[in-house]
């Protein structure tokens, strides 16, 4: 199912924007003319009572000793195969963030804020939807934890 169509269903308030295919999040924003931290990105994972999908900031990186610990096992990334066979509809990196969509449950990263405006890729590299954050907890109703670091920053040489 199109995330489009889902949302419209579901009587959610959205806005699908239609962009060159952008492969990184730096990308989406800059195509999109957004700031980076509105973008977000979904990643499925295998911990152990089966798969879910772990929605984050797109500049932030998987804490998998953090979830290991919450979930009480070890967690990992899922590998190709796994992916395709989950995701079937989408992209290879285009995921979506319902999980629920896929019967498995999803875990919302706390560092993104109840007020924010989200934008996402629509299992498509060229396609966005941007959404208000309450109304995708409202609809998915994930899991909010704190599993996510902020990426380092570059190493920039310094002056002499």
């Amino acid at each position: 199912m199109r995330v489009s169509q889902y949302l419209s269903n579901q009587h959610i308030p959205f806005e699908e924007m239609v962009h060159p295919p952008a492969f990184t999040a730096q990308k989406l924003a800059r195509f999109l003319h957004i700031p980076g931290r509105q973008v977000i990105k979904s990643i499925l994972l295998k911990g152990p009572h089966g798969y879910f999908l772990a929605v984050l900031p797109a500049s932030h990186v998987i804490d998998l000793v953090s979830l290991s610990a919450h979930f009480g096992g070890p967690v990992r990334l899922a590998t190709a195969a796994e992916l395709r066979e989950h995701f079937p509809d989408c992209e290879w990196g285009a995921l979506m963030p319902f999980g629920q969509l896929y019967g498995m449950p999803t875990i919302l990263e706390t560092a993104i804020p109840l007020e924010m405006t989200i934008v996402f890729e629509a299992q498509q590299h060229a396609i966005a939807i941007r959404m208000a954050c309450r109304d995708y907890l409202k609809l998915e109703r994930p899991e909010r934890l704190h599993f996510a670091q902020a990426r380092p920053e570059q190493q920039r040489p310094q002056a002499c």
